[in-house]
């Protein structure tokens, strides 16, 4: 919480808009260790997990009432138990950013050197090249039924395409065979994107979706296949729809809580990093900044896939974009206030988890296309 005031400090004495979080998980077995705070989220969806991370809590700094701003410390009930809903147990929430927000989950100096040459690099030689006009959508039948015609992933890629001018498409699509193994989604990769958008299912260490009515079959990349990209210079900023993609507190310590040790195995919680925290630091390839889940994502299926949960959170990114708000942390934030003006999220716990766990892995300065 002194991160917090320190924030409100510093947003109501300099007038700062952007907070980057440099600092992530550096061990701990019994109790996790963190070179920069986090904050658990003790959303009770009734799902296996009853905290996740959520660094919008640094970004809403401020409730209302009665037209006045107050300090929102995310413990309404005065219990010490911070963004809680569990049955007749809530605390009421603001979730606004006030300031734009995002982390770089570093392990270590190296991390911080390169991803400072990173962002150094994407701001001083996007402007005007080729590559930027690509948009790259990765996707399948994200909920396989024999009756069922709509292929939601690829549905979402489209539909976020269609939010940008002057740019071209890069379908890769299990249903047009430009998606079969992991080979393509390097390739298409390499070739450098603006935008590179997955909408499908993920864990903390892979990604993936079905080809069409065939669920037994999974297409996608997990993090050990990361080596293997080579877009040196051509950075996208990469949109993820899946589940826990950018679970950042994952360790291989883990694998040390035996008593939990089928369950972490499962879940994939035993990476070295993220799969989103992965793709953001590549040295030498992978993207300038990702945005996905800290825990589980929700689609909804058939006709309406693009109209609620996870499929309409991914399209708000593009919308705000197409409305010129090219600094990513405000692209980012944007997207969340357009979310939330739908379905507002303490009316709904689901929707209260998919705004708060809607992470942004990157620099929230960073101007999309650079300077």
């Amino acid at each position: 919480e002194k991160v917090k005031y320190f924030i409100k400090d510093a947003l109501e004495n300099w007038g700062i808009k952007y907070v980057m979080l440099v600092g992530g998980r550096h061990g701990g077995v019994g109790a996790e260790k963190w070179w920069c705070p986090v904050r658990y989220s003790n959303l009770d969806d009734g799902s296996d997990e009853a905290q996740f991370l959520t660094d919008l809590y640094f970004s809403d700094i401020y409730r209302y009432e009665n037209g006045n701003a107050t300090f929102d410390d995310w413990d309404s009930n005065g219990n010490g138990i911070f963004a809680e809903w569990k049955m007749m147990k809530k605390d009421n929430l603001d979730m606004y950013p006030d300031v734009y927000v995002g982390r770089l989950a570093c392990r270590n100096s190296y991390e911080v050197k390169k991803m400072v040459e990173k962002i150094i690099t994407y701001e001083t030689t996007a402007k005007g090249q080729d590559w930027f006009n690509r948009f790259v959508g990765i996707a399948g039948d994200t909920y396989p039924d024999d009756g069922d015609p709509y292929y939601e992933g690829e549905l979402a890629t489209e539909a976020a395409f269609n939010y940008l001018d002057g740019f071209q498409a890069d379908y890769v699509w299990a249903s047009n065979g430009k998606l079969s193994n992991e080979g393509d989604i390097i390739s298409a990769i390499d070739q450098g994107c603006a935008f590179l958008h997955f909408s499908g299912h993920g864990n903390p260490m892979s990604w993936a979706t079905h080809p069409p009515h065939n669920g037994s079959v999974w297409i996608g990349i997990d993090v050990t296949k990361f080596p293997k990209l080579s877009n040196d210079g051509m950075y996208p900023v990469c949109i993820v729809g899946g589940c826990h993609n950018s679970q950042f507190n994952v360790s291989v310590l883990n694998l040390l809580k035996f008593k939990n040790l089928k369950t972490i195995y499962y879940h994939s919680t035993w990476s070295p990093e993220s799969w989103g925290w992965w793709m953001t630091r590549k040295i030498g390839g992978g993207s300038i900044a990702t945005i996905a889940n800290t825990g589980y994502g929700y689609g909804e299926p058939g006709a309406d896939c693009l109209e609620f949960r996870g499929r309409y959170m991914e399209l708000q990114f593009f919308k705000s974009y197409s409305e010129g708000k090219d600094m990513l942390g405000e692209t980012h934030a944007s997207g969340l206030a357009y979310y939330m003006d739908k379905f507002p999220p303490m009316d709904d716990n689901v929707d209260c988890k998919i705004v708060q766990q809607w992470e942004l892995l990157g620099d929230p300065s960073l101007k999309i296309g650079g300077y």
